[in-house]
């Protein structure tokens, strides 16, 4: 049974072992509301999972902890296992999905614990797991489902109301449901009138879609940059606690949430993962209608892996409008390629780099296509260059 004086026991017990995280103003985020981004990329193995797998492995029998103990993951919550059952002695083997970020997979082992990549995605995972748990014996450390383990992210609930209790609302990812789950029942526990609201990946929305159709869905599959939330299935615990203690919840694209990791780089100078990074697009993207309120923006996890990261970064300068693909239809003759970049140059566009190609079977003898990559401003600028070129008699193909 989840109780306060759980939350206030795990409080107690990971005192001397996480940071309890900063609360940061935000105000560009969305100027609309005051913003603030509780850090929990900043915190020991980069995310919150630490605060739930370390009180669950903290409460272990002698014997359990004789076993050892095994754990699936999209990585942040081996991470969390890991250095957990390192800290206590503990024997440990991870599960993770074989596409998991080499950076997690690696940093999992830095902390201790044993490795085996299971084909597939978490959910894939959470089988070979429990497969290996009757097998060899081990003691399973759920990512979610776990009432110590939800007990233990509650903990992020305690120090928001320290930090700021006036605030209206708080903004909290969701996979399993593990974190909103504790945070909910912490907060709501203590001040009702606070609203709590969960963000999904439009490609992995299976909370949202249970809480809507009020029964457990399970997703056929699950497509986000958002690795960490990417859970076909909630657990029946977290149901439960979101559909009693959740407020809204809403979903965010990849492209929102490529902006939003963008958004945190430039201007806060935090990075976050994907998972982290709903809270912010929530926000960023007016998906919650929160006009002159306090909210918080719980940033769940800062592990991106860095091969993918400047790919999101350019996606998230494309949806912002700061960068543009340009393909302009030219006549093949002198002067041409002069009046297209002193246009550009003129509306401050700065062109990143040009392909230039004659045209293919089919088109005018005397045509060539002209590609363009610019950094702009937004949206509006891109619209002023593409007017500018068209008024100069330019033709813009799509």
């Amino acid at each position: 049974m989840l109780t306060l004086d759980k939350v206030y026991h795990a409080s107690y017990v990971l005192k001397n072992v996480i940071r309890p995280t900063d609360l940061i103003y935000a105000p560009n985020i969305n100027p609309d509301c005051q913003v603030y981004l509780k850090t929990e990329n900043l915190q020991v193995t980069g995310s919150f999972k630490v605060r739930g797998a370390y009180y669950r492995i903290s409460q272990l029998s002698e014997e359990e902890k004789a076993k050892g103990v095994i754990a699936c993951s999209a990585g942040n919550h081996a991470q969390g296992v890991a250095l957990a059952a390192t800290k206590n002695g503990i024997k440990s083997l991870i599960c993770l999905p074989d596409g998991a970020p080499i950076s997690k997979v690696e940093a999992t082992k830095r902390y201790g614990a044993d490795v085996c990549l299971v084909k597939g995605v978490y959910d894939d995972a959470y089988q070979k797991a429990l497969e290996l748990k009757e097998e060899k014996g081990y003691t399973f450390i759920h990512p979610f489902n776990d009432e110590d383990v939800i007990a233990g992210q509650g903990t992020i609930g305690l120090e928001l109301l320290e930090q700021l209790p006036d605030m209206d609302a708080v903004i909290v990812p969701i996979g399993g449901g593990g974190l909103i789950s504790g945070v909910a029942f912490a907060i709501k526990s203590l001040n009702p009138s606070i609203k709590v609201y969960g963000v999904q990946a439009a490609g992995a929305p299976s909370m949202y879609n249970s809480v809507q159709h009020h029964q457990i869905e399970v997703l056929n599959e699950v497509s986000t940059i958002a690795d960490g939330i990417a859970v076909k299935e909630p657990g029946d615990n977290t149901f439960d606690l979101c559909s009693k203690y959740v407020d809204e919840i809403v979903t965010v694209t990849d492209d929102e949430i490529s902006t939003a990791i963008l958004t945190l780089i430039e201007q806060q100078k935090l990075v976050a993962e994907g998972a982290g990074a709903v809270s912010v697009a929530a926000a960023l993207f007016n998906k919650l209608q929160k006009k002159k309120k306090k909210v918080v923006c719980l940033v769940s996890g800062g592990n991106i892996d860095v091969t993918i990261l400047s790919r999101i970064i350019n996606r998230g300068l494309l949806k912002a409008g700061r960068s543009a693909d340009l393909n302009i239809e030219l006549l093949d003759k002198p002067g041409q390629l002069e009046g297209v970049s002193s246009i550009i140059a003129k509306l401050g566009g700065n062109v990143v780099s040009i392909h230039h190609d004659r045209a293919s079977e089919g088109s005018d003898i005397n045509a060539c296509y002209l590609r363009i990559v610019l950094e702009t401003r937004d949206h509006e600028h891109i619209q002023e260059i593409k007017d500018a070129l068209t008024q100069a008699g330019f033709k813009i193909s799509k």
